[in-house]
């Protein structure tokens, strides 16, 4: 019969141990083959079996981190935003000047839409959308909604300071997300453009939509 462990030993058994599909060296491991493969082949094409090759990781393994390859697309679209979206976050909070913040946060808001594989990406949702309606709107709510709430909530402490004069700041912040990527994601978005927008083409285009929006509600700007 086997001997009895002691508690000590126990812990220490524990502490050496990575609880099933926590590993983050795994997980990142696994992100990175399926980043390859759904870059390479779309979504539709792609598969479990082809992930796991490319991750170098057993097909079993990659089940014990992720259900199906649905769930696993949207882990690592969500881990592509999170790379870029902090950056925007903190331009709202740390930047005094609205109209700079504004303008900050576009910026950084239309790099994220059209990069290589945030294009992919929404291809790839708009394409499974309707057969895959909860994968369409955790895709929306993970990202664009999100976006626009803590924009919202932004807004709403700018109002609170008397910079602007906003009676719907969840309307006004979709507004402004959507005067940003004008003329920029769209064509992207078809192909029609292959190209991202250089640096130029962002800060003008994201420039007039600050412009815009503080002549609509901006305290100043409305004379109040």
């Amino acid at each position: 019969m086997s001997a009895t462990l002691e508690p000590r030993q126990v812990k220490a058994i524990s502490r050496n141990r990575r609880v099933a599909g926590a590993d983050p060296d795994k997980r990142h491991q696994i992100l990175e083959g399926a980043h390859a493969v759904f870059t390479a082949r779309g979504f539709d094409a792609a598969s479990m079996n082809d992930i796991a090759a490319a991750a170098n990781v057993s097909k079993g393994t990659l089940y014990v981190y992720f259900e199906d390859k649905e769930h696993l697309f949207v882990a690592l679209i969500e881990r592509e935003r999170e790379k870029q979206k902090q950056g925007m976050y903190e331009a709202l909070a740390e930047e005094p000047d609205l109209d700079q913040a504004l303008m900050n946060f576009g910026i950084g808001l239309v790099r994220l839409l059209t990069g290589p594989f945030a294009m992919s990406a929404h291809r790839i949702v708009l394409g499974v959308a309707e057969r895959m309606p909860d994968l369409g709107r955790e895709f929306y709510e993970r990202g664009p909604m999100l976006g626009a709430r803590n924009l919202a909530a932004f807004l709403d402490q700018r109002v609170a300071k008397g910079e602007l004069a906003i009676q719907d700041t969840a309307l006004a912040a979709a507004q402004f997300v959507d005067l940003s990527q004008s003329t920029l994601m769209r064509p992207r978005l078809f192909n029609a453009e292959r190209m991202p927008p250089s640096e130029d083409e962002i800060a003008y285009v994201v420039g007039e939509a600050v412009a815009t929006f503080m002549a609509r509600y901006g305290v100043t700007a409305k004379g109040a």
